[in-house]
């Protein structure tokens, strides 16, 4: 079946193909022809305000998407006005909600061909919810207004959480949920970290650092295992994807024993197995200061200090209770890295 593609002299388009064709240029919901509606990311327009008890929509544009027709592109060049909110009931709150309708006969029968600012009083009720457009409509929620009951006070406030957003195919869609119908190498935001879509799955692109999270590590010997008694011992990490950096601190106590063999430390995650050990620092605080290292082997979920054997070997071998010096009330080991997890 021939179409008429977009633009060519001498042809005749419908509303309908022009908008098909606009649909090329928005955000795809995973459906053919689909798009999702919005309004661009960190436009101030068509936000809804309240002056008293009249309700407010600034200037702005959006695209408002409906099944089986493409996309309406619409404008309000100046601010507008759905008028005033209802009065509140006396003893149960509501939620209202504020909408941008496009009224195109063909499509609602409405017999008009326009668009406008839609306010919709909800029901009042103990659990109030916002209510939904009846009919055959096409529309793009812009806000929700609560307003308290005579009881509570009358205040109203305003929430445009329920405006959607869109881009560009290609763009960055900002999201707290992902898109429910992801191409290969779409990403996202969702407020906190960027993630891409690999085929399977979202992988974390980018993560905003966060504080670092506090974990217990186990502390024990190759022959028989330390107790830690007063003493202190703290881990802290941080997980970006798979890489993860991390901090142990044991300071040692009066009542603290120290076992015996090597000193072994469990990590937040364990290590990826790809044949690659990763070496970090460790500081070990006594008598004197003796500088060492972290080795984590692939697959691990524990590993060894090394420092020298003493002051004059220095050659590398595992912690114990006596290398590189006896561990006593006092002293602090000090042990930090960063690796591969496994997932």
């Amino acid at each position: 079946m021939p179409v008429d593609p977009w633009a060519i002299d001498t042809l005749n388009y419908s509303g309908l193909e022009a908008r098909n064709v606009d649909s090329a240029f928005v955000m795809s919901n995973g459906s053919a022809l689909g798009s999702v509606s919005g309004v661009r990311p960190g436009d101030p327009g068509l936000t809804v305000t309240l002056s008293g008890a009249t309700i407010n929509c600034s200037a702005g544009v959006a695209t408002v998407a409906y099944p089986g027709q493409g996309v309406y592109r619409v404008a309000f060049p100046t601010s507008t006005s759905p008028g005033s909110y209802t009065a509140a009931h006396a003893t149960l709150n509501r939620i209202d909600l504020v909408y941008l309708r496009v009224w195109d006969n063909s499509v609602d029968a409405s017999g008009l061909a326009k668009g406008d600012i839609v306010y919709l009083a909800g029901t009042p009720s103990s659990t109030p919810v916002a209510p939904a457009p009846s009919g055959t409509q096409v529309y793009m929620p812009l806000a929700t207004i609560t307003v308290l009951s005579v009881s509570n006070g009358s205040t109203a406030s305003v929430s445009t959480s329920v405006r959607p957003v869109t881009v560009a195919p290609g763009g960055i869609w900002p999201s707290s949920t992902a898109p429910s119908s992801p191409y290969t190498g779409q990403a996202y935001h969702n407020g906190t970290d960027l993630l891409l879509w690999n085929g399977a799955s979202w992988d974390t692109y980018f993560k905003v650092p966060a504080a670092w999270t506090s974990y217990t590590p186990s502390w024990t010997g190759s022959t028989t295992n330390p107790t830690l008694g007063n003493g202190t011992l703290v881990g802290r990490y941080q997980k970006i994807g798979r890489q993860v950096a991390f901090h142990i601190n044991l300071v040692a106590g009066s009542t603290t024993t120290y076992g015996s063999g090597n000193y072994n430390f469990t990590l937040p995650f364990p290590v990826a197995n790809v044949g690659a050990s990763y070496i970090g620092t460790a500081h070990l605080l006594g008598t004197d200061r003796w500088a060492g290292h972290t080795v984590l082997s692939p697959g691990a979920s524990a590993f060894v200090p090394f420092f020298s054997q003493s002051a004059t070997n220095t050659r590398l071998s595992g912690q114990t209770p006596t290398s590189p010096e006896t561990f006593a009330n006092g002293s602090q080991l000090r042990m930090t890295g960063v690796y591969e997890s496994a997932t």
